[in-house]
Order: C-alpha cells, then structure tokens, then sequence
C-alpha cells in the first residue's frame, strides 16, 4: 500500500463548507476511473483529501469485499498507514477498498464520516453514505441516487477552462463538435460495420463544416483510431490517441455539442455536466443497466440518438448534471446532524 499526494478541494460558489480545514483519506484501489469518484465528491466537499492507495494480494484480494483487512497490514496500529488520528471523512470506492472502509468505520466510530460510492456489495450499513447510480439496485435509508457519477470537472473548472481555451481550440470553426470515442467491452462489440458506420458518422459532421475535437481511448480499435486520424487530418480536426497531455477537459469545456459512443457511461455523464448536446452512437450489443441510462438522459432532454449521417445539427438546452455537488449536500447534511447529535451528548 501506499499513499499518494492530496487532493485539493474547491470552493463551491456561495456556498458555506462545513467541512472546511476537515481531514480527509481518499480510499483508493489505483483504478483511476474510482479514484476520479472520489476526487470529484471530495472536491466538492471543499476538502484536502490524502490518498491511501490499497492493493491487497491473494486470498486477501480473493476475499474482498467481504474479507477483513489483512492482519500484516496492522489496521489501526501506529507507524502503519491507517492509523490515528482518524480522519473526518474518508471515501472509498472499489471492491478491495471495502474492508477498509468497514474496518475504518469501526475503529473511529462516529469520528469519522464514511462515505462509499457504488455499490460495495456489503449492503449499506458498510458505511454512513452510499452513493449509487440510478440504474444500480441498491437502496436504503443511507443511500444517495443520482443520475450520473460524480467526477471531478466541476462547472467552476468547466467555466474557468472556457474562459482561457487554446489556441488549437480557437483555430477550430464553429461549432465545436467533441467526438468521446470508446471501444469494445464486455457489453459492445466494434466489428468492421460498426467501425465503417462510425467513420462516415464523424466524416459527415467534417462535412458539415464542424470544429471537431476527437479522443479515442486505451478500448479505440486499431483500425477505428486509424480511419480517425484520416478523417482528423482531412478535415484540420484535433484528434487525442492517448499522447502527450489530456485535452480531455479542455475539449469538455469548449465544445458547443458532443458525439459520445454509448459502451462508456462515464463520458456521457461528464458530457452532461456541460448542458450541451449529447449525440450518442450505440455500438453493437449493450446491456439493461447501458440501456436504462442512455433512456434516462433521453427522457430528461440531455441526450439524442446520432443520426447515421448528420445533414445538420440541432441545438437543445438542459440543467447541467453534476452529480458530485449533490452527494456533497447529502453528506454535509448528514454531518450537520451528527455535530448536533454529538454537542447534545457532551
């Protein structure tokens, strides 16, 4: 195990944090799309998190979530990561993170705030908050539903990023178009046809004279990223294949619209932090729980269905979702209650 430099919080606009000057652990298991939860939610909290990086091997991992801690790690002992003081609030997300988290809650007791997001498996008494999305099954007194997840592109940093954009986001025509390209997973396929189908999906918004702004990722097929870069090229686009700096944020910031393929929810949620407009691509296959939240955004006017061939573009208008703010007021509430809780027995 090891730990990782601290996150800093943000100050959310004209709003009081409770939780000012707090500690704060970050439980992470080095995946960096549970780390970017906790980041998010921690942000918004308005906290200076330190990250504790956990990465239990064997039957210890085997046994997650619903082992112990392993008993070489000394949990709660001096001179070993975990140990007192204890922190104010800690949050956790990943199924090696959860023996932690229920190990931390226990030996703090109400002085320190757990907080878990998705679904630990455990039920919900894991930890005081449980943050799920919707399309999860898991509900209970403690459990905070939102939409989408939470992350860390803020509409402070989204604002902040628009105000001073690059000069290769300036040189694009208007409008800006991102196009979230992902891959195959365990629930979409890429064949040629779907590749062959995306291609001319992204050549027909070049056509149309878009400023087109494209990331692939680590799923990008070969041979996708390749007719990309083409269309890229032949069109004076920006395309991101994973080299050099992320623009990932700035192209969030910037576009006036989104191209997303739907195999990757994350990037449709953080798209809709944005309240632009969302085109999704469906890939071939898909799953009840993709399924379920592609139709939610649609029934809220977030998203539309990409045409096979775009022959213009429309513009609609939606609250942006930013779901880290949400869990910070749960949490902040639920705190409250507790200080009062805790004064009264003093």
């Amino acid at each position: 195990m090891q730990n990782a430099t601290r996150v800093t919080g943000r100050m959310r606009s004209g709003h009081a944090r409770p939780f000012a000057g707090a500690s704060a652990w970050i439980i992470s298991d080095g995946k960096a799309g549970h780390e970017a939860l906790c980041r998010g939610v921690a942000e918004a909290l308005g906290l200076a998190a330190e990250v504790k990086r956990v990465s239990p091997a064997g039957l210890w991992r085997a046994l997650a979530p619903w082992g112990p801690v392993p008993p070489s790690e000394k949990f709660g002992t001096p001179h070993t990561p975990f140990a007192p003081p204890w922190p104010q609030i800690a949050i956790a997300a990943g199924r090696t993170t959860t023996p932690y988290i229920r190990a931390l809650k226990k030996k703090a007791g109400l002085k320190t705030f757990t907080v878990v997001l998705m679904d630990p498996k455990t039920g919900p008494r894991t930890a005081d908050l449980v943050w799920v999305p919707e399309h999860d099954r898991l509900r209970g007194p403690n459990v905070v539903v939102t939409l989408t997840a939470p992350h860390p592109l803020s509409p402070e940093r989204l604002a902040d990023l628009r105000a001073r954009p690059s000069g290769a986001i300036t040189a694009l025509k208007s409008p800006r178009m991102a196009v979230l390209v992902g891959g195959p997973n365990d629930r979409y396929r890429y064949p040629k046809p779907v590749i062959d189908k995306l291609s001319e999906t992204v050549r027909s918004l070049a056509g149309l004279g878009a400023g087109l702004m494209i990331t692939a990722s680590r799923r990008t097929p070969p041979e996708l990223v390749a007719t990309l870069d083409e269309v890229a090229r032949e069109a004076g686009a920006l395309f991101w294949k994973g080299e050099g700096p992320n623009p990932y944020p700035e192209f969030l910031a910037n576009a006036d619209a989104f191209l997303v393929t739907a195999d990757s929810i994350n990037m449709a949620g953080e798209a809709a932090a944005t309240g632009r407009p969302i085109y999704v691509f469906e890939p071939e296959g898909g799953a009840d729980k993709f399924t379920a939240f592609h139709a939610a955004l649609r029934a809220k006017g977030v998203t539309r269905i990409a045409p096979d061939r775009f022959g213009g573009l429309d513009t609609w208008s939606y609250t942006p979702l930013y779901a880290a703010d949400v869990i910070a007021d749960e949490v902040e509430q639920r705190w409250q209650r507790r200080k009062s809780l805790l004064a009264g027995l003093t």
